[in-house]
């Protein structure tokens, strides 16, 4: 079944640490309720401001820079996410459309694409490899 991670962007509240009112948090419990009797979601978490965060960089091969935040460019900032498990991109989007969210918020839906989707050759033991790895995850 399609797997489908939908980004909730972050904002200059979100950024600040200010949290929405009890009203929003007990609709969004009630929205993941909902998606979880439903057999939908998989995750779902509120990311903490970028001010408590770090970017990689790689220079090189061999080369690391690490830089701290906060990060100043907004409209790249993630302030929580869901993993859901549908049939179709359609359903996760009858779900999302579901979300309780006022105007002038857009939620990004984007397909995660499996290992057998991928334009790649693995080769058997990597392929073996990655299904073990999937097991052990899933226990």
């Amino acid at each position: 079944m399609p797997k489908f991670i939908v980004f909730v962007p972050g904002s200059a509240e979100s950024e600040a640490g200010v949290m929405p009112p009890t009203e929003l948090f007990e609709e969004m419990a009630a929205y993941n309720n909902q998606l979880a009797k439903a057999g939908v979601l998989l995750a779902a978490e509120g990311l903490k401001p970028t001010s408590a965060a770090a970017k990689v960089r790689f220079d090189d091969t061999e080369r690391r820079t690490v830089i701290d935040g906060p990060f100043t460019e907004a409209k790249e900032i993630i302030a929580g996410y869901w993993l859901l498990e549908t049939s179709s991109l359609e359903e996760a989007l009858e779900w999302v459309k579901r979300a309780p969210f006022g105007g002038g918020v857009t939620l990004e839906v984007r397909s995660i694409g499996s290992m057998d989707e991928l334009e790649v050759e693995f080769s058997p033991e990597l392929r073996e490899a990655q299904q073990q790895l999937r097991q052990q995850l899933d226990q």
